[in-house]
């Protein structure tokens, strides 16, 4: 079975080339925590069951709204590693259209080299991290658009 890669959104092919260019995985660890540093504060209000991320070891919380086309993401968790895995995603992914954010494939974390030092239960917890935020994504798809 192929899968046809959609091309990454500028934002994330700059973040996945970044990646691509450390080697050192102390240094991707870094910069993955890098992004953790620069989630904006999430709302303790939004920290409620409908908002947290099913099937991830630590709490991830997740919520999305829709401005001038694009989607805008929030997130925190109380694992910095997970809490960087929610940065990096969300900093990719802001602004887009919904459209594109349910078109993408979660096989650019090989691109990153981080799938190989993330444990069993953190690449798990990516995988759904970037799928509730596709699941976030398509709820706020204009309904003639979404099937």
């Amino acid at each position: 079975m192929s899968m046809v890669t959609t091309p990454l959104p500028p934002a994330l092919a700059k973040i996945v080339k970044r990646f691509e260019q450390t080697s050192d995985p102390k240094q991707r660890y870094e910069y993955l925590l890098w992004f953790a540093k620069r989630l904006p504060p999430f709302p303790e209000a939004d920290k409620q069951p409908c908002n947290k991320v099913v099937g991830c070891v630590s709490q991830v919380y997740l919520t999305a709204t829709s401005t001038d086309g694009g989607v805008h993401f929030q997130g925190d968790s109380d694992a910095q590693i997970t809490k960087g895995l929610v940065g990096l995603l969300i900093e990719g992914l802001n602004g887009l259209p919904p459209e594109q954010i349910v078109q993408l494939t979660p096989n650019f974390i090989e691109q990153t080299g981080l799938n190989v030092s993330l444990t069993p239960s953190r690449s798990n917890g990516f995988y759904n991290i970037f799928t509730t935020l596709q699941r976030l994504a398509l709820q706020l798809m204009p309904p003639e658009q979404n099937h």
